[in-house]
């Protein structure tokens, strides 16, 4: 089959679309026809060499978002069948003519397969990073770089658990925030000001999607770090604040979740861009300079 591969940590350029065995479902596993896989900036950062996982050794397929067409259903695997359209997390990469999965839900009638793969690590992160926060209906949630893909998951997720939103993003995407059921205000000098004229009561939570050294504003704005969560800024612990980029206790039900929300008109992550498999190295630069509202998408025949 063919898929992407990485034979050498380094630029964009490195990706390269090369023939590779097919991988097969084990017990426990499906495995899917892939239409599109998502790109995410956890690819780019192992690519790069920046983001050291003991468990990536090369070569590697990277990508973990894939939404396809299943057609092998391994041992101990129940209620899926062969010619369902799913989405999902892909072990051993997903950015290839076909993906092994083992946590996954039903595609929505109506969804698109770009959409579909965009979907896992940013609902898992934001599920998760709510749940770690412990954001309840009632409270204000502050969110730090609100338009991007786990920002904007997060912020309709909080809107679902009935909590009010504050997200950060530059003017251009505040309409876009607006249409998620957040308030917006600009992030940078001044956010503290800002904030509290919108919310006179405080915040009770603050959840950074995006860094840029908004650390300390968060804190103070929510009233101590072990209110402040983070999954962008690697200095969290000079600061007292939690720092996640997955691992632990992953929150896999946030798929059926999202897919139930999408099918009740009450969740959309949108698709910045779609490229074909070969121009994953534009891709991959897209993400690296960030400033993305939603998601990059790679496109399979």
């Amino acid at each position: 089959m063919q898929a992407l591969q990485v034979t050498r940590f380094g630029p964009p350029e490195v990706l390269r679309v090369v023939d590779v065995d097919e991988p097969h479902a084990g017990p426990g596993q499906i495995r899917v026809t892939v239409r599109a896989a998502g790109v995410n900036p956890m690819d780019w950062k192992i690519r790069s060499g920046a983001l050291q996982l003991g468990s990536v050794r090369l070569p590697y397929v990277p990508g973990s978002d894939v939404a396809g067409v299943v057609d092998e259903v391994g041992r101990e695997v129940s209620g899926v069948a062969i010619g369902e359209e799913v989405f999902g997390f892909a072990v051993g990469g997903g950015s290839a003519e076909y993906a092994v999965l083992e946590h996954f839900a039903a595609k929505p009638a109506g969804m698109g397969w770009a959409e579909a793969a965009g979907l896992p690590v940013a609902v898992e992160t934001a599920v998760r990073a709510l749940g770690l926060l412990g954001v309840s209906a009632g409270q204000t949630l502050l969110i730090n770089g609100a338009a991007g893909g786990v920002g904007a998951a997060a912020v309709q997720f909080a809107r679902a658990r009935d909590a009010t939103v504050i997200g950060t993003s530059s003017p251009a995407n505040h309409d876009f925030l607006r249409s998620l059921g957040a308030t917006p205000t600009t992030y940078g000098t001044g956010l503290v000001q800002r904030v509290r004229a919108l919310a006179p009561s405080g915040v009770d939570r603050a959840f950074d999607a995006a860094g840029r050294g908004a650390l300390p504003d968060l804190i103070e704005l929510a009233g101590g770090p072990e209110r402040v969560l983070t999954i962008a800024d690697p200095q969290a612990q000079q600061h007292g604040v939690r720092f996640t980029v997955g691992g632990g206790s992953p929150s896999y039900q946030a798929l059926g979740e999202a897919a139930r929300l999408f099918a009740q008109g009450r969740f959309s992550l949108p698709v910045a861009r779609t490229f074909p498999l070969a121009d994953a190295p534009q891709a991959h630069r897209m993400s690296e300079e960030g400033h993305v509202r939603g998601k990059l998408v790679l496109l399979l025949d």
